[in-house]
């Protein structure tokens, strides 16, 4: 399974981005390889409807999932109907998260949240 994760460094170590809209990556790795791809995330300066950009790239990249702390609504709109399973994330690296998605531990779904929410371009 192809699992996005939005991250603000390029690599398997590093941590889960608190906002999915505003990671300046996504990381797409192969649950089972290992592997792993990193994609500029075209939102990270948005002014406004960043959300809906950043679930649009996870589409376009493959993504048949995404591990995340919280989504928008809009930004879950878009990956629902794109048939992309919202994962729940938990602390660690996204080596570490990946083991535990692999044992089957992670089973709840990201918090979703509605509308403008004021992070701010950067």
């Amino acid at each position: 399974m192809k699992i996005a994760f939005p991250v603000n460094e390029k690599s398997i170590e590093a941590e889960i981005n608190n906002v999915f809209g505003r990671s300046n990556f996504f990381l797409l790795a192969d649950s089972e390889t290992l592997e792993y791809e990193i994609f500029e995330n075209p939102a990270v300066s948005a002014a406004g409807g960043a959300g809906i950009v950043a679930a649009q790239k996870v589409v376009d990249i493959g993504a048949d999932a995404v591990i995340t702390y919280q989504c928008g609504k809009n930004a879950l709109d878009v990956l629902e109907a794109a048939n992309v399973n919202i994962i729940g994330a938990v602390p660690g690296s996204i080596r570490v998260i990946l083991d535990r998605f692999n044992a089957g531990e992670l089973t709840s779904e990201a918090k979703k949240h509605g509308g403008f929410h004021d992070h701010g371009a950067r």
